[in-house]
């Protein structure tokens, strides 16, 4: 069940959620008795009079902490009837420190990641100075999070608590009855916001922004999924681009359920150089043998849940927990002491990590935009059947991975498949690709550099999902030449 959201983001959660006063939920507080599943503009004193989107120069910004400014913006519910109904979006940006070129607006990923969150986080704890010394560094929430935010009422460990891995007919209904219960909720409480959450719609939403803000460009960074929007931004306002970064791509040429079962190898391959990893280390937990041992873990939860706080640590649990760590490689110390622990009888620390990992986007959202974007088979058995085959390749992931979009056929409203995007008349696009990154494998970003008409590649050879701002100094340095002084790096260059 991976999300595609940025290693960075994973790995500092926790600090996010606690130090981070104008997250999307603060902004709840400002909006009254407004209820955004309705489609209606909620009151808040950033919000134009007349409930018309906003004009440029009408975000009212007020501190939030962190050194961020946070607001408010309306834009249309429907693009094609900008006159009608608003909804209300969460913004954050940290100001320029020195000079300013302009708005540099950044995602993390998901889809269901907090960019207002991210924003305030990665402008004070990881992006370059060079960059925070000349750009606003903006987060505008996807619809459905923050002031926009939308309530299916499930609730996630229980959805993830069933076995993805079908070995039985009560192993599918289970997944089925989970889910139709779920999907029932988001059509009762989200109803009609429903088909106005894509990805197109949060493109055009952080157009909007910019346009609020006085800016005539704007400059975009975004990580795993956040790459999906930027995609979609370029295609359709590629004029008002200043610069692009893409890293951890989504190939938007690519149904649903290749993505799924290219994201379960991709996965797969994370954990046997995991498993590699640890036998080669004498002291790893897991070992010597670390496969044989998430071999046995495996088994063990198959054959009965292991006694865990807050709750016991099944099929679903496993899966999840062991997706946590492999996004980034310096939570792989966290995966060989959570098996050890599992394989001795306590299922804490995997359940921990599941937890974390579910912490970290919104799966309401998650679901809204996947089953709208992408093109899905009709009939839920045809998940389930890809499943088993992609459990071939991927023992592990292949089944948790695809059948988590079993709901997909059955949801209720059904979009456009996003298309294969060029976005001519843009400036570069600089792409980041890193070889060995599980949630978004290498050769989608090759692919997507490719069909860009003014892509330009840059390899990354190393482990985890994305990679700027984490650390590289050969990545850093190329993305912030480029995002300053619109440099791109040589197409094709790698950073070892």
């Amino acid at each position: 069940m991976p999300r595609r959201r940025s290693a960075f983001l994973a790995a500092a959660l926790a600090l996010a959620l606690a130090a981070t006063a104008c997250a999307s939920r603060a902004d709840d507080s400002d909006l009254g008795n407004g209820n955004s599943a309705t489609g209606k503009a909620a009151t808040t004193t950033t919000a134009p009079a007349a409930g018309r989107p906003a004009k440029p120069g009408a975000v009212s910004w007020r501190g939030c902490g962190l050194g961020a400014q946070c607001a408010v913006v309306e834009v249309p519910l429907d693009y094609a009837h900008p006159d009608g109904d608003t909804i209300p979006l969460s913004v954050t940006r940290v100001p320029a420190r020195k000079k300013r070129i302009g708005a540099l607006f950044v995602n993390p990923g998901g889809p269901g990641g907090t960019a207002t969150d991210f924003a305030a986080e990665i402008a004070s704890f990881g992006l370059p100075t060079e960059i925070t010394d000349r750009f606003d560094i903006v987060g505008v929430d996807p619809r459905g999070l923050g002031a926009s935010d939308i309530n299916c009422h499930g609730d996630p460990h229980k959805l993830y608590g069933v076995d993805y891995s079908l070995d039985s007919p009560a192993d599918t209904k289970a997944l089925l009855d989970v889910s139709r219960a779920y999907i029932a909720g988001c059509r009762d409480h989200v109803g009609r916001m429903l088909p106005h959450l894509g990805t197109a719609d949060d493109a055009r939403d952080i157009d909007s922004v910019r346009a609020a803000m006085g800016d005539d460009k704007l400059s975009y960074l975004g990580f795993s999924y956040g790459t999906a929007i930027g995609q979609m931004l370029a295609q359709l306002h590629p004029e008002r681009i200043r610069a692009m970064v893409l890293d951890g791509v989504v190939d938007l040429g690519e149904s649903g359920l290749q993505l799924a079962v290219d994201q379960a190898d991709g996965f797969e391959k994370a954990l046997h150089d995991w498993a590699a990893d640890c036998d080669a280390d004498p002291s790893c937990p897991a070992g010597p043998d670390a496969m044989a041992s998430i071999n046995r873990l495996s088994a063990k939860v198959e054959r009965a849940p292991i006694p865990a706080k807050p709750r016991d640590l099944g099929p679903g649990e496993l899966a999840t927990g062991m997706a946590q760590p492999l996004y980034v490689k310096d939570a792989w110390p966290d995966l060989s002491e959570a098996v050890a622990a599992g394989l001795k009888g306590d299922g804490t620390k995997m359940v921990a990590l599941s937890d974390q990992y579910l912490s970290g986007s919104d799966s309401d959202v998650y679901f809204a935009v996947n089953c709208l974007d992408f093109a899905w088979p009709s009939d839920p058995n045809a998940v389930l059947a890809a499943g088993k085959e992609a459990a071939k390749k991927a023992p592990h992931f292949g089944e948790p991975i695809v059948n988590d979009y079993v709901r997909c056929p059955l949801w209720p409203v059904h979009g456009t498949p996003l298309p294969a995007v060029t976005a001519p008349g843009t400036p570069p696009i600089v792409v980041i690709s890193t070889t060995n990154d599980p949630a978004t494998p290498y050769q989608g970003g090759v692919d997507v550099a490719h069909r860009l008409k003014n892509g330009v590649l840059l390899t990354h050879k190393g482990e985890g999902h994305t990679s700027f701002a984490q650390g590289d100094s050969c990545v850093d340095d190329a993305v912030t030449t480029y995002l300053v002084d619109l440099t791109p790096p040589k197409n094709g260059a790698t950073c070892d």
